[in-house]
């Protein structure tokens, strides 16, 4: 993310919500986020599956486990 300024835009909770309906959300949030945002969520466990559709879209994440969560974070790739 060096090199740009992000913001955050929110972020979710999910550890509570289980899927489809929490996937198909996490899917679809960041496409109404504007670009300089990031989108932050907290899980369970880190939904990796989720990974490589983040990256079809055209996004970039990352995620770090902690004691208490997962946190993954999502941004738009940039665009060169």
């Amino acid at each position: 993310m060096s090199g740009m300024t992000y913001r955050s835009a929110g972020s979710r909770s999910e550890r509570r919500q289980g899927p489809p309906e929490s996937l198909r959300q996490t899917l679809e949030l960041p496409a109404d986020l504007p670009r300089e945002a990031v989108f932050i969520q907290y899980n369970d466990r880190a939904p990796q599956f989720l990974f490589p559709k983040f990256v079809d879209r055209g996004y970039m994440y990352d995620t770090v486990e902690t004691d208490e969560s997962v946190v993954t974070v999502i941004w738009a790739a940039r665009g060169d």
